[in-house]
């Protein structure tokens, strides 16, 4: 017979206050103006297949989700647009964040735990997969 094994307890985010989620929010969406957009997508360039059109944020539940927006240049459905998100940042406590990546898989991969929202901006700066596409 096997013995069982117990995985860790997957971590949880956590609803800040509605102070502290409008910080959130507000550094997040500058982080995105100020530093992915120029940097990302400093101009759109539509081409025949998918091409990026835009990088915005989304905040649920306890988590704040960086997004990029596609346009198709597919003759049989140009002009549609998807969203596909490259990371987040979850709240497991006041201050306190994990940094999540997301994988070709279409799952989440924590990276990062316990970081400021300093420091967490400054890693999704830095570190290159947490770059969009």
């Amino acid at each position: 017979m096997k013995a069982r094994t117990w995985a860790p307890a997957k971590p949880q985010a956590t609803r800040p206050t509605d102070v502290e989620k409008q910080r959130i929010v507000a550094a997040c969406d500058a982080f995105i103006r100020d530093v992915l957009k120029p940097r990302f997508l400093p101009r759109i360039e539509p081409t025949e297949w998918n091409y990026p059109v835009d990088i915005h944020g989304a905040w649920a539940g306890g988590r704040y989700r960086f997004i990029q927006r596609y346009r198709s240049g597919h003759k049989g459905n140009r002009g549609e647009e998807f969203d596909a998100p490259f990371a987040r940042i979850d709240r497991v406590g006041p201050d306190r964040f994990d940094i999540y990546w997301m994988r070709h898989t279409g799952k989440w991969w924590r990276l990062y735990t316990g970081v400021t929202l300093t420091a967490a901006l400054q890693i999704l700066e830095t570190d290159s997969i947490l770059h969009p596409v």
